[in-house]
């Protein structure tokens, strides 16, 4: 006996939509089986079955309020990065930067 399906349509912005569909891929799980799990979570739990709050963002101190240690540290810290190679380019973090701007009106 073949089950009724309904459609959903959704606007997703591409990049999400990307790399959500390559673990989905890579779990062998297709796009439409993960879309009625999320429902039936939600029909499940009544509501949303995931955190919806806004994250905790910490605000760096700027140099005048840090303690000399306090700043030392964290100049030790990024040192310790950059030799590391874990820092990024300079462009990549402006263009995150402008972008938080653009999205949410302040970094």
């Amino acid at each position: 006996m073949a089950s009724k399906t309904a459609n959903v349509l959704a606007r997703v912005e591409p990049e999400v939509k990307i790399q959500a569909e390559a673990i989905m891929a890579q779990l062998g799980i297709p796009t439409s089986v993960v879309i009625n799990m999320l429902y039936k979570q939600i029909i499940m739990t009544r509501g949303i079955p995931f955190p919806m709050t806004v994250p905790k963002v910490e605000v760096p101190k700027a140099r005048d309020e840090m303690t000399d240690e306090e700043f030392n540290e964290r100049i030790r810290h990024s040192l310790a990065q950059a030799k590391a190679g874990l820092g990024r380019p300079a462009d990549e973090v402006f263009a995150d930067i402008m972008r938080m701007i653009d999205e949410h009106g302040k970094i």
